[in-house]
């Protein structure tokens, strides 16, 4: 298998891990006190999704840049 296919998967599980994240953080929020941590419970699948999704819009520039074709004038 190949690396993007590893990196889709990864960012496919990380959709999943953040979606519950912010469901849980909606939860929290009604009650008085919500603690801290749950607030910040959703940053780290964001930050690895973030990173996830740049590699794969660049794979496709990137695959291209490799193989040295360029745009046609």
């Amino acid at each position: 298998m190949s690396s993007n296919h590893w990196v889709r998967r990864t960012h496919r599980s990380l959709s999943i891990a953040f979606t519950v994240a912010v469901l849980i953080n909606l939860a929290a929020l009604g009650r008085e006190e919500p603690a801290v941590w749950v607030g910040l419970l959703a940053l780290l699948p964001l930050i690895l999704l973030m990173l996830t999704g740049l590699q794969l819009f660049a794979a496709p520039y990137a695959a291209k840049w490799r193989s040295g074709k360029r745009g046609t004038p």
